[in-house]
């Protein structure tokens, strides 16, 4: 069952010793919403995710995957994830396969329920007939295809993709970038999508302008380029990071 409120982030603070990375962090994000997480090198965006994954501690501020407090309750509230990293942390020497096996034997998956996840999560990605390739034999985009089936296995509330599109190429970037939205909208699956690519979000998506470690704008693509006042995202985002390159 997917929840109303599927990822909640409330006053949220983090430091690198005395270096501040986030300040005061806010947003909200709901079943079926495809949130576009957009900012330039340095602005917390992958500091946020490692806080939300639990890979660093919390100490200020509070963060809830379906209402289960990520410090308090780790286990519930990463039950609700699924995570795609910027680097790829799929086994090279094992086939896509053996990949997905492994991963469903940790979430504590039956052997049929396992094969009957595998099997929809490779024919949704069109990868089914590649299951017995090993990895290092598969080309960039459709490793991100593998790793993508592999977050939503366990069947997620939430999905966290950092830059998962880095590297590849044009085709297979963008089929990627419809592919989860399609999920988003179908499966009313919240998606958290880290970029720096402004063609990856598109006019219907949450957007969440990142700098600094500060949220500049938070909100419907219209309602950011309402507040300041620019008539394309490109425009918009140059403003609320005085200039920076996404």
């Amino acid at each position: 069952m997917k929840c109303s409120v599927a990822l909640s982030v409330e006053d949220l603070s983090f430091s690198y010793g005395g270096k501040k990375a986030l300040s005061d962090v806010n947003f909200k994000i709901h079943s079926g919403e495809c949130t576009i997480l957009l900012g330039p090198n340095g602005a917390g965006k992958s500091t946020l995710f490692s806080l939300i994954t639990r890979l660093y501690d919390t100490h200020n501020g509070q963060i809830e995957l379906c209402g289960f407090d990520v410090k308090r309750q780790t286990r519930l509230a990463l039950e609700k994830l699924g995570v795609v990293f910027q680097q790829s942390t799929l086994d090279m020497d094992l086939t896509v396969l053996q990949n997905l096996r492994y991963h469903t034997a940790l979430h504590g998956m039956g052997r049929k329920l396992a094969e009957q996840r595998i099997q929809l999560e490779l024919e949704r990605l069109s990868m089914f007939d590649r299951r017995f390739e090993k990895i290092r034999q598969l080309n960039g985009g459709h490793r991100r295809r593998v790793e993508i089936a592999r977050a939503l296995l366990h069947k997620p509330a939430v999905l966290l993709l950092d830059e998962p599109t880095v590297g590849l190429d044009v085709p297979s970037r963008l089929a990627i970038v419809d592919y989860v939205h399609c999920l988003a909208e179908e499966e009313k699956l919240a998606v958290l999508w880290a970029s720096h690519l402004i063609d990856e979000i598109y006019p219907e998506d949450h957007l969440i302008v990142l700098h600094q470690g500060c949220v500049k704008a938070n909100g419907l693509v219209d309602e950011v380029l309402k507040i300041t006042e620019a008539t394309a995202i490109k425009d918009a985002f140059c403003q609320l990071t005085q200039g920076e390159q996404a």
